[in-house]
């Protein structure tokens, strides 16, 4: 078997101008680039009362208050059946109900849903995404993701990588055994189909920024496919040269058990294979099946389902003057 050399080196020549780290991006040194541009911060969240309020105190307190980087915060309450509203809400974000936004459409679930409806109640020329679970957030994590498209104009969609350490039931830390779709679906798929993505690092962190113009113009798929949709989507709309990564350290959040780690996949694959078909490179006489029967202890067996739907670009919606 050959390895696609062409394509290797392709990453390589990408790899190098593209990938930094947040400390080469200080929030006082990015202030003067900041001129006009405004820039919102969305997080989606779904029971995550534990995590949220701690991640918006900081984002105000030191992106906000401190320094005038941050315009807006907006928490997408995706359903949540705890305080994450309030929670959020008290450290200063302004809450949106996920369905209460664009309310004339019918709702659907999950966090590509989440992330679509936030970008419609959001303003912000730059728009980075958060996840709401996260238990290593520090400031850096918006300015290192905001920095490059502030200083590069050409650059349109920058991606966090970072270590992803697993934390087990046992308390015991494995370090870079996180990730475990990303190593077992994404990449894999990503180095069949899309070579040109190889070198992303981290293709399904839920950490990212993209300008507002950009994430208009590509569909939302509304479950956990939603990153490698946009990675894919948006490299055949602005090119590999418009996207650029920032290493942020590491990140801990809230693991998932197999059984949601094998749902997950399950929408990525069907993610992938969309693309396959628009692009016009798989041909099928029949759609995959969006069904997957999983296994659990005593040979329990459990039917669910892993089918995705699609947010339509959000240019082409004809938005009222306020969505929410």
């Amino acid at each position: 078997m050959e390895i696609d050399l062409r394509a290797l080196a392709r990453v390589q020549e990408w790899y190098g101008p593209h990938s930094s780290t947040a400390a080469e991006w200080p929030v006082d040194a990015l202030m003067p680039a900041k001129g006009t541009t405004t820039v919102s911060v969305v997080l989606p969240a779904r029971d995550e009362e534990s995590t949220v309020g701690d991640i918006v105190s900081v984002i105000r307190r030191d992106l906000v208050e401190r320094v005038a980087l941050v315009d807006e915060i907006i928490v997408v309450d995706s359903n949540s059946t705890d305080a994450t509203a309030e929670r959020a809400r008290e450290a200063g974000a302004r809450v949106v109900a996920q369905d209460e936004v664009l309310p004339h459409l019918p709702p659907l679930t999950g966090k590509g849903e989440a992330l679509w409806k936030g970008l419609a109640a959001s303003s912000g020329d730059i728009v980075v995404f958060v996840d709401a679970d996260l238990r290593s957030f520090a400031a850096h994590y918006v300015s290192g993701l905001v920095g490059p498209l502030l200083v590069n104009s050409d650059l349109h969609f920058v991606k966090a990588t970072y270590e992803r350490p697993y934390i087990g039931e046992d308390g015991i830390v494995r370090r870079g055994a996180g990730g475990r779709v990303t190593e077992l679906v994404a990449r894999p798929l990503l180095n069949m189909f899309w070579p040109e993505l190889a070198g992303i690092a981290q293709p399904l962190g839920g950490e990212y920024a993209a300008r507002r113009e950009v994430l208009a113009q590509v569909p939302f798929v509304t479950e956990y496919g939603v990153e490698f949709g946009l990675l894919v989507d948006l490299l055949q709309l602005v090119g590999l040269d418009a996207m650029a990564q920032v290493d942020l350290g590491h990140r801990a959040h809230t693991h998932q058990p197999v059984s949601a780690l094998g749902r997950m996949a399950g929408q990525i694959m069907l993610t992938a294979w969309s693309r396959l078909e628009r692009q016009g490179r798989v041909l099928a006489s029949e759609p995959p099946a969006q069904s997957l029967l999983q296994f659990g202890l005593e040979g329990r067996a459990d039917l669910v389902d892993v089918a995705v739907a699609e947010r339509p670009p959000l240019a082409s919606l004809v938005l009222e003057e306020d969505v929410v």
